[in-house]
């Protein structure tokens, strides 16, 4: 495909699970706060994110066999698909949830997720430093208008957080670090080397990896496995690991490979509005006029660079 031809964004193929995508993340952030501050039994998060990646890995391990796809075995001799799992595991789903929950220990889960929508800023950059990627004019116009719609919801967010400014910069401080090691995932995605390896048993492979090695740095850190056997945290381990993770990670990473990173990463720009309007109907979350305002731009601002081609090599 040209330049010249028509974005792939616009098709269904794109946009329908780019919308399962933002509806399901969306959802995560309560479910999470759940785990962290939702019961009697205080679980670490680090072993909250293991369960989540085990149950993610082993979902994703069954479909991988049910689907019998040719190749699957000599996929684990080939040269380099241990080295790009496991690097993927490490970024994905090591250092970026447990960054994220260590995040949400320290501020709400309404700002954390706002501040994660800055994922469009790095993928935007990486895209362009290893993919060779150009940034089209209405890439940028719609980045600027929906960065400008996630300021206001920030500083919405910020004013609402109960820690205070220390609480607040530690956590700020944690995502940040989520949001580079997510971006260094999805850009791995976008390259040549991702394609060589077939989607659902390399995330299986990956995820399988990442849950090993939180589950040993949950045991270094905070001693041998804690769980919480109420229905609610057993339920949200699942939708987590299934839903949350095994569905929505196979289709957030197909997109990337269609439409780019700092396109793809559009999904958290959105991801906060979502969260903001379930927040509404199971929290009671009061809407203000900047919040009003700041989801209003990021829509705008995804329609906009949605609209853009399809970025060029």
């Amino acid at each position: 495909m040209s330049p010249a031809d028509p974005p792939n964004s616009t098709r269904a193929a794109v946009l329908v699970p780019f919308a399962l995508v933002v509806l399901i993340w969306g959802s995560t952030w309560i479910v999470i706060r759940d785990q962290l501050h939702g019961g009697a039994v205080a679980v670490p998060a680090s072993w909250s994110v293991s369960y989540r990646f085990l149950v993610a890995g082993l979902t994703l391990a069954a479909v991988a066999a049910w689907q019998r796809a040719p190749g699957t075995r000599a996929l684990f001799a080939q040269p380099g698909f241990w080295r790009f799992a496991g690097l993927l595991g490490v970024f994905q789903f090591v250092l970026n949830f447990n960054f994220v929950y260590r995040a949400e220990e320290h501020i709400t889960s309404g700002l954390v997720a706002v501040i994660f929508a800055l994922l469009l800023v790095p993928n935007a950059l990486f895209a362009r430093i290893f993919l060779g990627q150009r940034l089209g004019r209405q890439l940028l116009i719609g980045s600027a208008i929906a960065m400008s719609g996630v300021a206001l919801l920030f500083i919405k967010e910020a004013r609402s957080d109960p820690g205070g400014p220390t609480e607040s910069l530690i956590g700020i401080a944690f995502t940040l670090c989520a949001i580079l090691s997510a971006s260094t995932a999805n850009v791995m995605q976008a390259t040549k080397a991702a394609t060589r390896y077939p989607m659902i048993p390399t995330l299986a492979t990956a995820m399988l990896i990442g849950a090993a090695i939180d589950a040993g740095w949950a045991w270094f850190t905070t001693g041998a496995p804690v769980f919480d056997g109420r229905p609610g945290y057993v339920a949200g381990v699942l939708y987590l690991g299934i839903v949350a993770s095994a569905l929505a990670f196979t289709l957030y990473f197909r997109i990337i490979r269609t439409i780019g990173p700092a396109k793809a990463a559009y999904n958290g720009v959105i991801v906060p509005v979502i969260a903001m309007l379930l927040s509404t109907v199971f929290e009671g979350y009061r809407w203000t006029t900047l919040a009003a305002a700041g989801a209003g731009l990021a829509a705008v601002g995804l329609v906009v660079a949605l609209s853009a081609r399809r970025p060029a090599r």
